[in-house]
């Protein structure tokens, strides 16, 4: 099992607002780099896109516990399974959320998407401090 850690940011809001705000799969689009995306669909509870050279990833929910955990799932045409952890914690000046994702990928292909999607999953940290407000920690 692959493990990929984000960075954690303090985000400058609740962390119901930002819970709100992930749970619907729509909104995902905002967070993403839009210049390496093609291919965007979505609905609130699923979304599915391609990355510039590289492959189709497919995501839907897979479990909530508000407003503090939410879990993201491979879906349909995704390369590989996994599994994306989003936690938020609260916080005095708001909360602190961490991705960390679980992926079953075999080690030729690990040492190809490694570097990648640990890029991804700190450009989805950083596009949430620049809509909320807030900071890497």
């Amino acid at each position: 099992m692959t493990k990929i850690e984000s960075k954690k940011v303090r985000l400058y809001v609740d962390r119901q607002t930002v819970f709100n705000f992930l749970r619907n799969l729509d909104n995902l689009i905002e967070l993403l780099p839009q210049s390496r995306i093609s291919d965007w669909k979505s609905d609130q509870i699923s979304c599915s896109f391609k990355v510039q050279g590289s492959y189709q990833i497919g995501m839907k929910h897979g479990g909530e516990e508000a407003p503090g955990f939410l879990k993201l799932s491979s879906g349909e045409g995704s390369p590989f399974p996994f599994e994306l952890n989003i936690t938020l914690t609260e916080h005095e000046k708001g909360c602190e959320v961490a991705q960390i994702c679980e992926a079953k990928i075999n080690p030729f292909l690990e040492m190809i998407v490694k570097g990648p999607l640990k890029n991804l999953f700190d450009y989805i940290a950083d596009k949430m401090v620049e809509k909320f407000g807030g900071e890497a920690i």
